[in-house]
């Protein structure tokens, strides 16, 4: 089971952490960011996997691409923003993950845009004509 593989990982690194911080502050913090950036990588594979299913079901189901997309695009942009703020906070630094987070935000809310004006005016059409 991988899991087991990517705690067992987690676990050593946060060991070697503890031990090393003490001495070596900055080389600590270094490992770990790489200790991150290597579980990460290592999950981007599983994540071309979903996607591809994804946009197996999409086709299959007849739904434009153009949604999936910028719904992928959208849990990206929410993963990635994440993964960066953990790590400005791994540092000390909480004000600057908390504009980490917000900018994640507001890149989510452009994103979605046009998706909301579709179900917005797909809602109007639905709705009866005014008397």
């Amino acid at each position: 089971m991988e899991i087991i593989q990517i705690v067992g990982l987690g676990l050593l690194a946060t060991v070697l952490i503890l031990v090393v911080r003490e001495q070596k502050p900055m080389f600590a913090f270094l490992l770990a960011v790489f200790t991150g950036l290597f579980i990460f990588l290592y999950l981007i594979g599983k994540i071309e996997v979903i996607i591809s299913v994804l946009e197996d079901l999409a086709n299959r189901s007849g739904i434009p691409s153009i949604y999936l997309k910028t719904i992928l695009k959208i849990i990206g942009i929410a993963y990635i923003a994440e993964f960066g703020a953990q790590i400005v906070r791994d540092a000390g630094q909480e004000s600057i993950a908390s504009k980490i987070e917000f900018a994640g935000k507001v890149f989510i809310l452009v994103m979605a845009v046009p998706i909301i004006s579709v179900i917005v005016e797909t809602v109007i059409g639905l709705l009866p004509a005014g008397s």
